[in-house]
Order: structure tokens, then C-alpha cells, then sequence
């Protein structure tokens, strides 16, 4: 029995020799993240003096690239298709026949009309010999003209369906591919194939409206396409007159020359527009903005204590992001281990 309570004794001991070791660790670990003046312990940080430079303002948008000209080619009459005049693929000329709808049903329609309107000039050159001699009213002449004047407008309308089954390029181009045949009975809604114009090519995108009255005609800007690190320049040569009211956005669209065929239509653009260059501007690395509920912060260091301070900001890059208002020239910015910052907390800075 004593045995017993002898090690009953020794447990409570022990137990308690442990927690009291637990206190006093605590206590010491405590007392080390104070100061001799019982603050807390400076927290070590970096930073970065404020100072005025030069800010090339440019904007990264997303754009589309388009071929100068576009159309799709059909026939605007229907018949048999008699013969296709290009290759595949290939390139044509402005005005070069690219195929032809037989006209034979026209042709004979076209003969007739030309009867007809003979034998109408004949009776009006008749109508008018007898009007000179008052052998007929005036009443009578102009029924005879009038007849003349429709035949001729009869066959002047043969003559231009006729045309129209004679299809040719309005442009100079690449042609695509073709889904027709010699002997394809073509209507008008059949597709025949597609030309376009990729000597030049159109890169179309928008911006947000609050940079629209920074951009113009003529400026230069540079893109590069999927696939390729190259770097290609256009020019822009047309703005919408209007911002788009469901975007809040300003189209915008300028013009690159492709004559060694390296550009598609339809690929996508990744444009950097250069905007106007910022004298004496606030460029902060990204790392110091902080997102918050109801704008952007960043922490500055003043008296050896963090200070939150609400910024606005614009144009960012891939390094830097410009300042409009909360920032000041000589103002010590804060860059790192500010998202475990508390306003008013004490920090030592390491200057960059």
C-alpha cells in the first residue's frame, strides 16, 4: 500500500514539474518577442524608396487577326455550271473569270428581245415621219417611242443576266476550296468557294473606355500570334466612333502588312498598343499591391511602423504597376511580407 501511494506521489510530481516547465518556456519564448520596452519585435522587411521615372503607359489587349478582304463566291443566277476557270488554293487576279453558268436559255432570250426592239425602232422611225406630215396625233408618236424604249430596257436586262453568269474576282486573292463541279446545277445559296485578300490583314480589338480618348489614328503598335515569339507591328487606321454600352469597351482596329504569307486570318492576337509616355510617374513593383474589399492598398514605412495607405492605380505590366493617387516621391513602399503586415505593426526595413 505505501508502495502504491509512493508512486502516486511520484506521478503528481512529475505531472506537475511538467506543466510548470511548459509555463516558464512559454514565458521565456514570450519575452523574446519583446523588447527591452516590452513592445513587439520588429518584423524584418524590404522596401523601396518612391521615386519619379518614366513610365511607358501601354495596354495588353486581346485581338483578332482578319484578312483585308473577305467574301464568299456564288453565282447570283441558277443554271448548270459549264466550266470552272481555278485552282484550289491558287492566287487570281482582279476580274479574272473563275466560272461560268450556261446562258444558252438566255442568249435565245436575248435574240428575241433584240427582234423586238428593231421592229420597235423601225416603228417609232415610221410614227415620227408621219407625225412630221401630221399624219398621226402626238398622242400616237409617243405610244410608238414609249414601246421602243421598253424593248430596249428588255434587252438591256437579258444582256445583264447574261453577265452575271460570268463570275469573276473582284479582287486579287487566294481562292480556297471549291465545293462545286462542272454540270452542278448552282443556285444562289450554293457556296462555291471562298476568296480572300492576305496581303494585308486587319488585327480588330477594344479597349476600356477609359483609355479611349488616349488612342489615335496612325499610331504603331506590336503583336505577336500563338505559336511564334516574332514580333509584328500594324498601324492603327480606324477607331469606332462610339464605346459599346454592354462592354464599356471602344473598338479599335489597325492594319499589318503579310506579304510573305507568315499571318492567317482568323488566328488569335496578343497587341500591346503603346499609350502616352508619363513623365516624373509612380511605378511600384506588383508584389507591394494588396487587393482589398474596396480598392487597392499598400503598406509604407513611417516612424519604424507599417502604415496602410489606399492607393489608385492604372496601366500595370509584367513587373511595374503606375500609381495615380496614395503614393508620394520619398515615401519608403514596403515589397515584401506585406500580406502578413497589420497597420501600426513595427518593421525593420531592409532598403533595395
Amino acid at each position: 500500500m505505501k508502495i502504491k501511494n509512493i508512486v502516486y506521489a511520484l506521478l503528481v510530481i512529475g505531472f506537475g514539474g511538467f506543466i510548470a516547465y511548459r509555463i516558464t518556456s512559454n514565458n521565456a519564448k514570450n519575452s523574446g518577442l519583446k523588447d527591452t520596452e516590452g513592445k513587439d519585435k520588429p518584423m524584418t522587411v524590404t522596401g523601396i524608396v518612391v521615386h519619379p521615372k518614366t513610365f511607358d503607359n501601354t495596354l495588353s489587349l486581346s485581338g483578332s487577326i482578319e484578312a483585308n478582304e473577305q467574301i464568299e463566291l456564288r453565282s447570283e443566277v441558277s443554271g448548270i455550271v459549264e466550266g470552272i476557270y481555278f485552282q484550289e488554293g491558287s492566287n487570281v487576279s482582279k476580274g479574272q473569270l473563275l466560272f461560268k453558268v450556261n446562258d444558252i436559255e438566255l442568249r435565245a432570250q436575248l435574240a428575241q428581245a433584240n427582234t423586238k426592239e428593231g421592229l420597235a425602232a423601225e416603228n417609232e422611225r415610221r410614227a415620227k415621219l408621219l407625225l412630221q406630215k401630221e399624219a398621226i396625233s402626238q398622242e400616237e408618236y409617243d405610244i410608238a417611242r414609249a414601246d421602243h424604249k421598253s424593248t430596249q430596257a428588255q434587252s438591256q436586262l437579258i444582256k445583264a443576266q447574261i453577265a452575271k453568269t460570268s463570275v469573276r474576282a473582284p479582287f486579287s486573292g487566294k481562292i480556297g476550296l471549291r465545293s462545286i463541279s462542272p454540270g452542278t446545277y448552282i443556285t444562289p445559296t450554293v457556296l462555291v468557294a471562298k476568296l480572300v485578300n492576305s496581303s494585308k490583314l486587319k488585327i480588330t480589338f477594344s479597349i476600356p473606355e477609359k483609355y479611349a480618348s488616349q488612342v489615335k489614328t496612325n499610331t504603331v503598335l506590336s503583336f505577336t500570334v500563338e505559336g511564334s515569339t516574332e514580333k509584328f507591328t500594324a498601324k492603327v487606321y480606324a477607331i469606332e466612333p462610339e464605346v459599346a454600352v454592354a462592354t464599356r469597351t471602344l473598338q479599335v482596329r489597325a492594319i499589318t502588312e503579310n506579304s510573305y504569307g507568315k499571318l492567317l486570318p482568323g488566328t488569335f492576337a496578343k497587341v500591346t498598343l503603346p499609350l502616352s509616355t508619363i513623365n516624373d510617374a509612380i511605378a511600384v513593383p506588383t508584389e507591394a499591391i494588396i487587393p482589398v474589399q474596396n480598392g487597392k492598398k499598400v503598406y509604407i514605412s513611417k516612424n519604424g511602423m507599417a502604415k496602410e495607405v489606399m492607393v489608385e492605380t492604372a496601366t500595370r505590366t509584367d513587373a511595374t504597376i503606375l500609381v495615380l493617387s496614395g503614393l508620394k516621391v520619398g515615401d519608403t513602399l514596403l515589397t515584401s511580407g506585406v500580406m502578413s503586415l497589420k497597420n501600426e505593426a513595427p518593421v525593420k526595413v531592409i532598403i533595395k
